[in-house]
């Protein structure tokens, strides 16, 4: 267990669960489910039981540093890895990892988003379990893939291949094609023909099969960060990174790397697995009306309303008639009333928001 090591990635914005979730206080830092733990905390004691604590990192914008340390109770500073801007997770996942390399050669690391839910912990284990036995023993990227159960049109999709008989994990299986966000007729082919899984964004591997494939595949990401391999764990490491990630390119984890490696497996899991990304994907996750309403808040009144999810304040009293399939959310002062199917647009709401508003609504 000493050289398993997982990364969290908190520093995003979530956008999409806006009104919620703004940028001085992103949805990995709220308690979205009403569990009394926020999406973060409930991340962290999860890998807790497959990393010592010493080895779990996470990493977030340097202006959330505070709310780390005030949400994970406990953690030493140097395992808050603090970026000065935010270029998307192929920078986030190179600074931590090459990071880690200087610190143990043979670490096996998993990389995991901070405000996923996962129900079925104990079947998650084991699924990270079996990545790292493969990940130790191989030059392999390995990513969990989610058995898809509707033809949801917001996540991307892994196209496999059947795993060899030499595979002991029958789980595991080679990767054909990663494919972008679908739409619906293509959504619904892949999920027909069965070799298909939703991308969850989990990534497992060892320090030294991803720095293969940075040089690989990524050289410029490559040379940047190799060049801080006497900074890091020192004092100087905070000034190298400053100038490291102003020579970033924004870039996915996904396009500088997965999708050009030809060495990668996705692991086939069913974890009770949800990004949480839209208010959509949290409506299945919240205890519904005789209706179907799912329904946050003390003091809500629903007069011929079904399908609906509404998120309000404790103290606000709330009186909806005659909708069907809405999102309404209220967040300190800010109201949201949107068709559910049109969720997708809530980004696009945000910038014209910020270009009309300003960002103190955002």
């Amino acid at each position: 267990m000493k050289n398993n090591y997982c990364v969290i990635m908190a520093g995003g914005i979530g956008s999409r669960f806006w009104p919620m979730s703004r940028t001085a206080h992103p949805k990995q830092f709220m308690d979205i489910l009403g569990t009394g733990q926020t999406l973060l905390q409930q991340t962290y004691h999860r890998f807790l039981r497959l990393c010592p604590k010493e080895n779990i990192y996470i990493v977030t914008n340097d202006s959330y540093d505070d709310l780390v340390k005030k949400q994970i109770k406990g953690i030493d500073v140097k395992n808050i890895l603090s970026e000065p801007a935010r270029k998307n997770t192929a920078p986030c996942v190179a600074y931590a990892c090459y990071k880690i390399a200087q610190l143990n050669p043979d670490a096996v690391i998993v990389i995991a988003p901070s405000d996923h839910l996962i129900s079925k912990e104990d079947t998650f284990v084991k699924a990270i379990n079996s990545s790292f036995k493969k990940a130790a023993k191989e030059n392999c990227l390995v990513t969990l893939g989610i058995r898809p159960t509707r033809p949801d049109t917001g996540y991307g999709y892994i196209q496999f291949i059947e795993s060899d008989k030499k595979e002991k994990d029958k789980r595991i299986k080679k990767v054909k094609t990663f494919t972008e966000k679908p739409d619906l007729e293509m959504a619904k082919f892949f999920l027909k023909s069965g070799d298909f899984l939703w991308n969850s964004g989990i990534f497992i591997w060892s320090v030294k099969s991803i720095i293969t494939a940075f040089e690989k595949h990524s050289p410029e990401l490559d040379t940047i960060f190799k060049e801080g391999n006497e900074a890091y764990n020192t004092s100087k490491e905070m000034d190298f990174i400053t100038k490291a990630y102003s020579n970033c390119k924004n870039i996915s984890i996904d396009y500088a790397i997965m999708e050009k490696a030809d060495n990668v497996y996705v692991r086939a899991s069913v974890i009770g697995w949800s990004d949480l990304g839209t208010w959509g994907s949290l409506y299945d996750h919240i205890k519904r009306d005789k209706d179907n309403n799912a329904v946050v808040g003390k003091n809500v009144m629903l007069y011929d309303s079904k399908n609906c999810i509404v998120n309000v304040g404790k103290e606000k009293l709330v009186i909806l008639q005659g909708l069907e399939d809405y999102i309404v959310v209220e967040s300190d002062g800010i109201l949201l009333i949107c068709k559910k199917e049109d969720e997708q647009q809530i980004r696009t709401f945000v910038n014209d928001v910020k270009v009309a508003k300003g960002e103190k609504f955002v």
